[in-house]
């Protein structure tokens, strides 16, 4: 996205000084206070922060969807130059989904199970229109089209849960543009998605701004995103609008330094490897009722905060004639580099260069063709008495993998590719149909229920959603010294001591131990989840996509966490994500799966530049890059992927796969043949049928990584 200069034409959307608060029993708690900014035609305005800082509450407002408790309190909000606050419920009912239509995170809130998608599209115009349902239903299946359904009539008959995810928001995306309406409000569209699909979606989200002269408030905490789609930006924090500027001045100048702390916690692919500590804001966001309205609210978390800055509140100041930031220091800032944010250093790197199959250090843990079916039940008759042939979806076929003691193996790919059976097989929450699992040399491929407790203790697991599971009756300090006692790894007055121990090792202190998991924020949790792990004292940690849902600076502070203990403590890990940005970071090695099966296995400094396979370029060229002038290749995937109970034969990328042709036989061979593994250099190995030599002669997808300042 380049930077563009203030429109000239009426603004869609005009939002000034909104104050917007919510009613508790004690007084009006205030959400968002102070906030301005405009939308043109055209033209997305991106809104970035933390959890907590009222992007979504500004939405909500701007939709009257405030709740029973919430309201607007103060400012003006002009929709085509016509005040929409204090309107009556019935107009504003006819403007939503007429004029402003919002697309939300999770596609299935958004979508009624139980109605098949062409009534629920159809009824957005039979609804604010004077259609008849014939004519709705084609226009529907018209729009389905030009946000690139495949098969769009069909689509129309079907259920919300018969499509994948990408599709659902496609669908949610064509929901909201089909009155044409002139804002457009998206709310973390694309948090959700798997990178390749997520690309598809900006993609079409650019041409949908164009095509229908729409403009977007685009919501978002990932920057790489809003660098992507976005023409301004809008920093919240705290309720309030601390910077707001052209992308470009935005990334290239930042002048807030909430703003430039949230742009130092982001993993690049373009960093220096050496880098093992990101920049991390300390603290979190206050909550409404201890927003302090006579000082600066980020200073308490500012390494820049002064006297000023706690006697009084700063105003939005002029950095340019387009660019504002709320700070004392204002344009003080801009003389500092971004690369005064310091980052601590790494240890070396795995050796890639080695030609040997064998490393000469400890291998902690190997799989051998290992398989994780699961049987499909049928209805059919034969089915019923014994008769039809068996099914199973292959959901991990023929795995073999060999982890280095004291290393992190990055494994990635899209969701369903088998990322999280792969693991729970290793873990023992899944029975592994055929091949073998070893940890120190002894078997794990039993599921858990029937290894050995002292077997269990060596192996743990950090999962996605810390909500889940931990239980919220029991305070912190039982829930990490339970595995504690069961491992006797401390008891009596020494299981609180051990306790204390790990939360100080998370960054925790010990007064934690006496808290409840909802007196903690997101990021507290997952820390919590990362000592229960360490209770056992285990020599392999399995993280399932532990920063997923974390703000970026919440991410950057438990990957800085997970490094610092894979240096003290010697442990092995396992990471999964779908953030290659993120896994570049952490790893040591990736797994790059698909449909599977591993299809390009490495040291990290291997994996991405060329050569590599067509599927690891085209994960690549998807990754969002928080830089609105990086210029890259577009690869972007045709289809979903085929589904693991029917997997094509030959090479299972083949009808997705870009590179085709460069395959022998013009690809024929694809389609007919399992490729084989091809040696690069040392352990990096591709499982393709392009000779490596054609491979490494592509360009790279990502830049030359910087050196390390």
């Amino acid at each position: 996205m380049t930077p563009s200069g203030p429109s000239t034409t009426p603004p869609i959307l005009e939002v000034k000084d909104l104050a917007i608060s919510y009613q508790t029993r004690k007084r009006d708690v205030p959400a968002v206070r102070g906030v301005s900014f405009t939308v043109g035609r055209q033209e997305t305005v991106g809104l970035v922060g933390e959890s907590g800082c009222g992007k979504s509450t500004i939405a909500f407002g701007i939709l009257d969807f405030l709740g029973t408790n919430g309201k607007v309190v103060g400012g003006s909000i002009r929709f085509n130059g016509e005040e929409l606050v204090g309107r009556p419920k019935a107009e504003l009912r006819r403007i939503r989904g007429n004029q402003i239509s919002m697309v939300y995170q999770d596609p299935m809130q958004a979508l009624n199970p139980s109605l098949k998608i062409g009534r629920q599209l159809a009824e957005v115009l039979t609804t604010h229109q004077e259609m008849t349902l014939d004519e709705a239903w084609q226009r529907s299946i018209q729009m389905l089209d030009r946000v690139y359904m495949p098969d769009a009539a069909n689509v129309m008959n079907r259920y919300p849960h018969m499509i994948s995810g990408g599709q659902q928001q496609r669908v949610v995306i064509a929901m909201a543009m089909l009155n044409n309406p002139a804002l457009l409000i998206m709310d973390e569209p694309t948090t959700a998605l798997d990178v390749t699909v997520e690309a598809a979606v900006l993609d079409l989200i650019e041409d949908l701004k164009k095509d229908f002269n729409t403009g977007i408030i685009f919501i978002t905490h990932n920057l790489g995103v809003v660098a992507r789609v976005s023409d301004r930006l809008c920093v919240m924090y705290a309720g309030e609008m601390v910077e707001k500027g052209p992308i470009g001045d935005m990334f290239a100048q930042p002048a807030h330094p909430y703003t430039r702390g949230l742009l130092c916690c982001i993993p690049r692919l373009t960093d220096d490897l050496a880098y093992t500590q990101l920049w991390s804001i300390r603290g979190r966001v206050p909550p409404p009722a201890e927003r302090a309205a006579d000082r600066c609210i980020f200073q308490p978390r500012c390494d820049w905060a002064d006297e000023q800055c706690s006697r009084s509140h700063p105003e939005l100041v002029d950095i340019s004639p387009d660019h504002q930031s709320r700070c004392f220091r204002g344009k003080e800032t801009l003389a500092h580099s971004l690369s005064e944010y310091s980052r601590g250093k790494r240890r070396t790197l795995a050796v890639s260069d080695n030609d040997a199959d064998e490393l000469p250090e400890e291998t902690l843990s190997r799989l051998e063709n290992v398989k994780v079916y699961y049987e499909q039940e049928s209805s059919s008759l034969k089915s019923l008495f014994g008769m039809g042939e068996k099914r199973y979806v292959k959901a991990v076929d023929d795995i073999s993998l060999r982890i280095r003691k004291g290393c992190t193996v990055g494994v990635v790919g899209e969701s369903g590719c088998g990322k999280s059976t792969l693991v729970k097989g290793l873990i023992g929450l899944e029975r592994l149909t055929d091949g073998k699992a070893q940890l120190m040399g002894l078997d794990i491929s039993d599921p858990v229920s029937r290894r050995d407790l002292s077997l269990i203790k060596e192996l743990q697991m950090v999962f996605q959603n810390p909500d889940s599971t931990l239980n919220p009756s029991f305070s912190i300090g039982k829930q990490i010294g339970r595995p504690i006692r069961r491992f006797k790894t401390g008891q009596g007055a020494a299981v609180r001591q051990e306790v204390e121990r790990l939360l100080r090792s998370v960054k925790l202190a010990g007064y934690y131990y006496d808290r409840y998991p909802r007196q903690l924020s997101g990021g507290e949790k997952q820390r919590v989840g990362i000592a229960r792990a360490l209770a056992s004292n285990p020599n392999m940690v399995i993280c399932d996509e532990p920063v997923s849902a974390l703000d970026v600076s919440v991410q950057a502070a438990v990957l800085n966490l997970l490094n610092e203990i894979k240096e003290e403590f010697g442990t092995t890990m396992i990471f999964i994500a779908h953030d290659l940005s993120v896994v570049r970071f952490i790893s040591d090695y990736i797994a790059v799966m698909y449909l599977g099966q591993i299809v390009e296995f490495g040291p990290v400094d291997r994996i991405y530049p060329p050569p590599y396979h067509p599927y690891t370029e085209a994960l690549l060229s998807s990754v969002p890059v928080p830089d609105p002038l990086a210029r890259r290749r577009q690869i972007r995937l045709s289809g979903d992927v085929p589904s693991a109970l029917n997997p094509p034969p030959g090479c299972r990328f083949h009808t997705r796969c870009p590179r085709r042709e460069m395959a022998p036989d013009n690809g024929a061979i694809c389609a007919l043949q399992p490729p084989p593994w091809q040696k690069v250099k040392g352990e990096h190995r591709i499982f393709c049928h392009i000779p490596v030599e054609q491979l490494a002669a592509m360009a790279p997808v990502v830049p030359q990584s910087k050196p390390a300042a």
